[in-house]
């Protein structure tokens, strides 16, 4: 039985990866339309790619992606590289699909590296099944072959393939993508949907020992164990207030805030916890919006105040001059610094309060992804608050 199940998989590891991503931030910028983000190679990151099944109806493991991506951002935010805080980076692919093109292996880049946590939910949301021919060799090297890995040393290049169909489907031998793999010094994670014995049987786990990864096997129809908390309601109310302080720009700007709002929604509509969650996602460094929020761009000096052009602005800052628009951005600033604050705070008290209520029943997607990457990470001197 092919499982899309995969799909979700991944979805939430790399979702709930981070790296030392370093921006170059100095640009001239014209602030009618946003610009990609340039990346200082001589800075740390962590680049995860995510290759999901989605082949079949493996609905329960695609809906444990979703409802447990947040928690894995969060656990991931308390990564540190070198004394800093690292950012995220996450690519997404889905394969072994009927509705993809048999001529490239029924392989589809979804998304290319990304910081975008909202693009990204947006994506593993929008993923649907259908069954297909599933090949594992064939999709890691398209990863390998499309992407920018780079080539920093220091940097941690991760790949999480998902799966429940032989690993060595396909023309593409997994060994020789494997040895691709370690010429890059990318790291190869399989996690296989059904029996460990199994997935060992059917070479998944050798397609994580070439290149020193780990094997994982998961039973994609557990149930996520949402526990609810009495400070789940005060953060909520913060989430609102929070979003008050996004001052958008640009043409993507509306349209962004929408889709922050739609991932809001998303959230929400698996319980009152996921949305908690999502939450204080948003109230750490990995959720930045610098292309559509001009907050968030100032910041980071993305944006040159003087050089905004008049149609790029929002109603309220149209005619106002630049240090009116720096002032009113800097409020702004303050304000959600402010409530993201007191989010991390109230989810201190949130995490003390839940870590009580466990007994067996943890989240299997979750800890296996965090696990994996947390141990691959000490090898780069990552380490954990």
């Amino acid at each position: 039985m092919k499982t899309h199940f995969k799909t979700v998989l991944f979805c939430a590891a790399f979702i709930g990866f981070t790296a030392c991503n370093a921006n170059n931030k100095k640009q001239n910028y014209d602030l009618a339309e946003s610009k990609k983000i340039n990346h200082n190679p001589e800075k740390q990151y962590i680049k995860v790619a995510l290759l999901l099944d989605t082949s079949n109806s493996m609905d329960g493991l695609i809906d444990q992606a979703k409802a447990q991506l947040w928690d894995i951002v969060n656990e991931l935010s308390y990564a540190k590289c070198k004394n800093e805080k690292p950012n995220l980076q996450i690519a997404l692919y889905e394969y072994g699909n009927d509705r993809l093109n048999s001529r490239e292996g029924y392989i589809r880049q979804v998304l290319a590296f990304s910081d975008d946590l909202d693009e990204i939910s947006k994506e593993l949301f929008s993923l649907t099944t259908n069954g297909g021919e599933e090949y594992c060799g064939q999709v890691i090297q398209t990863s390998l072959n499309q992407l920018n890995w780079g080539k920093n040393a220091d940097d941690l290049k991760l790949i999480f393939i998902a799966g429940n169909e032989p690993f060595t489907q396909g023309k593409v031998n997994y060994k020789d993508a494997s040895t691709n793999a370690k010429e890059k010094d990318v790291t190869i994670n399989t996690i296989f949907c059904g029996d460990y014995n199994q997935g060992i049987s059917t070479s998944w786990k050798d397609g994580a020992q070439l290149t020193n990864g780990d094997y994982m096997a998961i039973n994609q129809n557990n149930k996520t164990v949402h526990i609810a908390s009495p400070y789940d309601d005060d953060i909520l109310i913060l989430n609102q207030k929070l979003n008050k302080t996004y001052v958008i720009y640009g043409s993507q700007g509306r349209k962004k805030m929408a889709l922050q709002a739609e991932q809001d929604s998303n959230a929400s509509g698996y319980s009152k916890a996921n949305a908690v969650s999502r939450t204080v996602s948003k109230s750490s460094h990995l959720y930045k919006n610098e292309t559509w929020d001009l907050v968030d761009a100032v910041d980071l000096e993305e944006v040159v105040v003087e050089e905004i052009k008049e149609d790029a602005l929002p109603e309220e800052l149209k005619g106002k001059s630049a240090k009116a628009i720096k002032e009113y951005v800097a409020e702004k600033k303050k304000v959600r610094e402010d409530i993201q604050e007191k989010i991390q705070e109230l989810n201190a008290k949130r995490k003390a309060y839940i870590s009580q209520q466990k007994t067996e029943s943890k989240n299997g997607l979750e800890n296996a992804l965090t696990k994996a990457i947390k141990e691959q990470a000490k090898k780069k001197n990552y380490s954990w608050e």
